[in-house]
């Protein structure tokens, strides 16, 4: 008989939890596709899902080549990891580094739902003039120059930020602050929207938003309560405070706009949970319920007041990700370091120092230091990528003006996501031209505009 003492005693219940979570944050990636959607304008409505979708494969194979042992190998430097765990050679029953209840490949595929959600936050500031297979190509290069790095100075047991005490339960860098520095970097690269300034670029479909949201919320109790890498307290009280953050996030959100519209608008508080979820995500495993009201009603308000910056600074982020995603990750990363709790990470069996709370007052400068070296990282890096790409001629990033105007969905992929309201107008615009000897010319025209307004939007 075996030694069992030799055999890793993994806990069924750890790892069911954490396939079930690995589940829950790939519904998050549809659910960003169909949240971006519904923001955009209808002729742009499917590409933008499909993006996001096709995020999935591109990270899933760049995890599989390289990705995983870049950002986790055992052996890898402070700054990037190396090749050990290539093509997921050395990745199977062994224990991770973080739990033993664990087996390291439950944790290879978990963090793969990690790095394939990223890019796809990031992509909706490019929404409407991007080329859609030059930025397949960015993700594939993107997610190894800069979520690898950077996912390897927060979560590996080598990372700097790691080794001087830094604590991100659930990727307010990696994710947050990383999609958000890249989605700015992008819209600077792109240019504005043919148009911008002059057309109205409303959301065409607030029920896509609705949906996405949704999708998201219900996907983060797995991105944030799968952190614990366990079915413990720990995860259970990461999913309290998740649900908690998102509810006054919305609802403050909610309420900024109606004392400037006198309406209660579904898209405020959409956007207002997501800011919420996005200030709560370092932070939810480290903090009290009463601590996580704050950093939704915080989300909530500075990412509201930050969607003001690309009128103020003048860019073009259709689809407010710098605002919501680079602004409530750094709010949440600060307030961390501030509300920390040492007695909460010890529901996991993690030791910290907690923050200004515990009177361990240099942990928020460490929070800080995460914030700037992973915006700064990650808006250069982003920055160099995009240039380079765009000088090789078959990787040129932005459509054509005849291209954009016709919509990202019929000249980038020859499909339509309303192609019945297509068939509608075009039936309207034929109907138009047999009856133009029996209309006056102002009609003519007033009826052309009202199709052409239906097809635009």
């Amino acid at each position: 008989m075996a030694d069992s003492t030799l055999t890793p005693q993994f806990d069924d219940g750890d790892i069911a939890w954490m396939l079930a979570s690995t589940a829950l944050v790939w519904f998050m990636v549809p659910g960003v596709g169909y949240f971006y959607s519904g923001m955009a304008r209808s002729k742009n409505a499917l590409s933008l899902i499909m993006l996001c979708f096709l995020s999935v494969p591109v990270v899933s194979i760049q995890w599989f080549i390289w990705g995983y042992s870049l950002a986790f190998s055992r052996t890898g430097g402070s700054f990037i990891g190396n090749l050990r765990n290539a093509f997921f050679m050395n990745v199977g029953g062994d224990p991770t580094l973080k739990v033993e209840s664990v087996p390291e490949i439950v944790h290879a595929i978990y963090q793969c739902m990690f790095a394939a959600i990223t890019p796809a936050l990031a992509i909706g500031a490019a929404a409407e003039r991007a080329r859609m297979g030059p930025l397949l190509v960015f993700i594939f290069i993107w997610t190894t120059l800069v979520y690898d790095v950077i996912a390897c100075w927060i979560w590996s047991a080598n990372g700097w930020f790691k080794l001087i005490g830094g604590i991100d339960f659930a990727g307010g860098t990696p994710v947050h602050i990383a999609s958000g520095a890249a989605a700015l970097a992008y819209c600077l690269m792109l240019g504005k929207r043919h148009g911008h300034g002059r057309d109205e670029f409303k959301p065409h479909n607030i029920v896509n938003i609705i949906l996405g949201t949704t999708l998201m919320w219900f996907g983060w109790f797995g991105f944030n309560g799968g952190s614990a890498f366990g079915a413990n307290v720990r995860a259970a009280m990461a999913i309290m405070v998740t649900n908690l953050a998102a509810s006054f996030g919305g609802l403050t959100w909610m309420l900024m706009d109606y004392r400037l519209e006198k309406k209660i608008s579904a898209l405020g508080f959409c956007s207002g949970a997501i800011a919420g979820l996005v200030c709560v995500t370092p932070a939810s495993g480290y903090i009290t319920p009463p601590i996580s009201v704050i950093f939704g009603i915080c989300g909530g308000v500075l990412c509201n007041l930050s969607v003001k910056l690309k009128h103020l600074m003048d860019f073009d982020d259709a689809l407010d990700v710098f605002a919501v995603h680079g602004i409530g990750g750094i709010c949440g990363n600060i307030l961390l370091g501030i509300f920390a709790d040492k007695e909460i990470a010890a529901l996991g069996g993690e030791k910290i120092l907690g923050g200004v709370i515990n009177g361990h007052y240099v942990q928020l400068a460490y929070q800080l230091a995460s914030s700037v070296a992973g915006l700064s990282y990650s808006f250069v890096v982003t920055g160099i990528i995009l240039y380079v790409l765009n000088k090789i001629p078959l990787l040129r990033l932005r459509m054509n003006p005849e291209e954009e105007e016709l919509g990202t969905d019929e000249s980038e992929l020859g499909e339509s996501a309303y192609y019945y309201l297509d068939r509608v107008v075009n039936s309207f615009q034929l109907q138009i031209q047999s009856k133009t000897l029996m209309t006056s010319p102002a009609q003519i025209t007033q009826i052309n505009d009202s199709a052409n307004h239906l097809h635009n939007t």
